[in-house]
């Protein structure tokens, strides 16, 4: 029999935590050990309950993801560590990594490479997309990066906000998604619309998604 991998999800979005925790809960050979709303809450358990792997998300209310990262390979360093996040900049890849992250994945993947990456990751691999494995090798080899895109600026939760409206939802709905104000959400549109120099919606969606409203 296969050992079963043990994991804990770090999100901090209700809907996308309970996800992944019933994905990895559900499937044979593995088991969810803990999900954490924060990186503090997560520090705070693992040492109880040390999973195998850790399923990390970047853009954390209090201490981020990197750091928790740091801090708990610090203390657990045969845990791994995967990100799951929405960006794929090469900034926040490269601090990943230095922290002892051993992955790193979108939230947007199929439920079936999310856990392709857990497993790859507990074997001894680093599961990451192509388009980052390829932003890694050409900073080994000194090659700038023309494909840094052009979102870079936004903040992860730009994006996660961007993505809800991407998906259709309005307003009120993105802000019951995450746990925000109406008025947060717009001052988040408005901060996108000044970073990406657009004055639409439509016009932010498909510079950072390459795709129309759906």
């Amino acid at each position: 029999m296969d050992q079963v991998i043990k994991v804990a999800v770090v999100e901090d979005i209700r809907d996308i935590r309970e996800s992944l925790q019933t994905l990895v809960a559900g499937m044979p050979g593995f088991d969810c050990t803990g999900a954490y709303a924060t990186a503090e809450a997560a520090i705070a358990d693992i040492p109880f309950n040390t999973p195998d792997v850790v399923l990390m998300d970047i853009n954390l209310p209090g201490m981020n993801g990197v750091e928790a990262v740091k801090k708990l390979k610090e203390n657990f360093p045969a845990i791994n560590f995967v990100m799951c996040t929405v960006f794929e900049d090469d900034e926040n890849i490269f601090w990943a990594l230095r922290a002892g992250a051993g992955g790193y994945i979108l939230k947007g993947n199929s439920p079936l490479k999310i856990l392709d990456a857990i497993k790859e990751v507990q074997e001894g691999g680093a599961p990451m997309s192509a388009a980052i494995a390829k932003r890694v090798i050409n900073s080994f080899h000194g090659i700038p990066t023309d494909a840094r895109p052009k979102h870079a600026a936004l903040s992860e939760r730009e994006v996660e906000v961007l993505q809800l409206l991407s998906q259709g939802l309005l307003y009120k709905e993105a802000a019951a998604r995450l746990n925000l104000s109406v008025e947060t959400i717009r001052s988040h549109c408005r901060k996108i619309y000044e970073k990406l120099q657009v004055n639409t919606k439509l016009e932010a969606i498909n510079i950072v998604f390459g795709k129309p409203v759906r």
